[in-house]
């Protein structure tokens, strides 16, 4: 399976913002973005030219991508469903990514960042409605339940990730029961509750051309 291998703090330095790929270090002074915050490779302290419209376009499209580890080829599928969906197509796209099992897993505290959560799934750690689902990508429906498996809930990076819960920004759209383990996905989250911050209608214009 493709998946991106390099350092993924190299990631937010290109994007000039923190994009939150590392978990609990990025809220630390040991985030590379601190200590580092201008561009990777030997350029990268001199300042950058002039953008043009279509760079700060595939700039926006390429946070978003890296923000929720998609690839390329994934992306424009992505878009080309909230294209055929009802309703503004770049709330679209976000809603859809919002929904991958993986980023709930994150979301609701199972894991300390998507990359995490992506491997937890893959190793068969939750369960949807009680199916067990190895699928990071797999849309989660309102009303779905999803669990951390009984044998799964004494794994460290799940347990250390559960005790920040309370840390973490309330997202309306989930319920979460730390007790249980468990989270619902109560509806689709709506664009003004999505904690992203980026300009998703520029990326409809790049794909627009």
């Amino acid at each position: 399976m493709a998946r991106y291998r390099d350092a993924n703090c190299k990631l937010c330095r290109r994007e000039g913002m923190k994009l939150f790929l590392k978990g609990n270090r990025c809220v630390t002074d040991k985030c590379a973005f601190e200590r580092r915050g201008y561009a990777p490779g030997q350029h990268g302290q001199t300042g950058r030219r002039k953008g043009s419209e279509y760079g700060f376009q595939l700039r926006e499209k390429q946070k978003i991508r890296r923000i929720y580890g998609v690839l390329e080829k994934q992306f424009r599928n992505y878009f080309a469903e909230a294209a055929r969906l009802k309703g503004i197509t770049g709330d679209n796209l976000l809603i859809l990514l919002e929904c991958r099992l993986d980023n709930l897993a994150y979301r609701l505290g199972f894991a300390p960042s998507r990359k995490s959560a992506r491997q937890l799934v893959l190793h068969r750690h939750f369960t949807v409605n009680d199916k067990i689902v190895d699928i990071p990508s797999y849309q989660v429906k309102p009303g779905d339940l999803m669990k951390v498996r009984e044998k799964s809930r004494t794994i460290d990076i799940i347990h250390s990730s559960m005790k920040e819960v309370g840390k973490v920004y309330d997202y309306p759209w989930l319920r979460l029961d730390k007790a249980k383990m468990e989270g619902e996905l109560l509806e689709r989250p709506k664009r003004l509750d999505i904690p992203v911050t980026v300009q998703e209608q520029m990326v409809v214009e790049l794909y627009s051309k």
